[in-house]
């Protein structure tokens, strides 16, 4: 027979804890470094192994998941230090960005996660994230009722573009850049509002284009993610010329 005995919580059971979730499925086609960018080669190591590093130095993340393409075999070739209980590989990366991220969160409710945990999802490419600023972006955020993002306000003039002839790009016009802000990552939402927002963008293919990071799926919840200050430095790399830049930047920096 069952016991009559009920169950206990300790308060430990309810305090949320913080998970980072790497998105690392991608092909990186505008890099040009013929193959997955994430895997190419910058101050002696790849991309995703400077990334995973700043990560894992931030101890008030219970673990580091990694969300592969199914048919990845290189990840643990070209990072072969990624290992421990703080780091989870899992190979249910999808067809889009929104569709890895979601699955990757199914990936921690399995692994125990719980949907009042935060989850700190940061692209793979920014591989100058420093310790500081993901426990700066935890520090405001833990107590949000919403979560928020590592963002800049915008400094350069912005033009709107119209094709020209020959296939050239042409000013249509200049976009007011006050109270403007270039979104970066991590963006920390918790599970249980963030699962809910990326499913919703993908049971709507048509508005699924305009959902380019986390923060936008959760704005179109109607909630307001909170803007954390970030540095210049935190940079995707995305162009040919992104890679030589990171690789003066790490040059820069003291070994930890």
């Amino acid at each position: 027979m069952p016991s009559s005995t009920p169950l206990t919580f300790s308060a430990h059971d309810f305090q949320p804890r913080c998970f980072a979730l790497v998105p690392c499925a991608g092909v990186g086609e505008r890099a040009g470094v013929g193959g997955p960018k994430q895997y190419h080669p910058v101050a002696g190591q790849p991309v995703v192994a400077h990334t995973l590093a700043a990560l894992a130095a931030v101890p008030r993340l219970q673990a580091i998941l990694v969300v592969l393409s199914p048919d990845d075999a290189a990840f643990e070739q070209h990072v072969p230090g990624f290992e421990g209980d703080r780091a989870w590989v899992s190979r249910v990366g999808g067809a889009s960005r929104a569709e890895s991220v979601a699955n990757g969160l199914d990936e921690l409710l399995a692994r125990g996660a719980q949907p009042h945990d935060w989850v700190l999802v940061h692209d793979a490419a920014r591989c100058l994230v420093q310790p500081e600023w993901v426990n700066r972006l935890i520090d405001e955020c833990q107590d949000d009722e919403v979560g928020g993002l590592l963002a800049l306000p915008v400094a350069d003039t912005l033009k709107a573009s119209l094709p020209g002839l020959g296939g050239e790009s042409r000013v249509q016009g200049t976009v007011d850049r006050a109270a403007k802000w270039a979104a970066q990552t991590p963006q920390m939402f918790r599970l249980g509002l963030l699962r809910p927002a990326l499913l919703a963008v993908l049971g709507e293919p048509q508005a699924a284009a305009g959902i380019t990071d986390e923060a936008s799926a959760i704005e179109a919840l109607g909630h307001s993610p909170r803007l954390v200050l970030g540095a210049f430095e935190n940079l995707k790399l995305t162009w040919p010329g992104d890679f030589s830049l990171a690789e003066r930047l790490l040059a820069t920096r003291p070994v930890r």
